[in-house]
């Protein structure tokens, strides 16, 4: 994936709150598709193996949820965090990291990761096909700037972590924010 090129057109399926259904679980489905997340906007999207998996769950999600201010500082309008997961999953993972900044993306077919080449296999982890890791600044829906993690295979021994960090995001930004002026 490079510079340049356009996110693919997807229509995602989406739970989303309704307190005019009532009762214990008010939500009901909505399809968001790609422009309604990346249209018009300067957004950081973001892509793990999973929900609730450790590095996600202990450092890369709550990174970007912490620095959220600084990047909105640096031109970013939203913060994505997309996984092969189902909305249900990814609405409980986010209530669990009590996430106020950062909003989820349920790629629970993994069309949008299949199509932007970061699908792989993780049956060696009971998985199936999932996202390698990787982080990308979207400018109105082209990849303004790609991160991805060393070392893209199905059934990888491990889960590199480093180069779709926030800290790597940001230091991005304050370099050509900085060569600009």
């Amino acid at each position: 994936m490079h510079s340049g090129v356009k996110v693919p057109a997807v229509t995602f399926k989406t739970r989303v709150r309704d307190e005019a259904i009532g009762g214990p679980n008010p939500f009901r489905w909505q399809d968001m598709t790609s422009d309604d997340y990346f249209a018009g906007k300067r957004v950081i999207l973001f892509s793990l193996p999973g929900a609730f998996t450790p590095t996600c769950s202990t450092y890369q999600l709550p990174g970007f949820e912490k620095m959220a201010a600084e990047f909105k500082e640096h031109g970013i309008d939203a913060i994505y965090c997309m996984s092969v997961n189902d909305s249900f999953v990814m609405n409980k993972w986010a209530e669990s990291q009590n996430l106020e900044n950062v909003s989820v993306i349920p790629d629970g077919s993994g069309e949008f990761t299949r199509k932007i080449g970061m699908l792989v296999a993780k049956d060696n982890l009971g998985f199936g096909a999932r996202s390698w890791r990787y982080a990308a600044i979207v400018n109105d829906g082209t990849v303004e700037a790609w991160f991805e993690e060393p070392g893209l295979s199905d059934n990888h021994g491990e889960d590199p972590y480093g180069v779709s960090s926030p800290e790597t995001l940001m230091e991005h930004l304050k370099s050509a924010k900085s060569a600009a002026a």
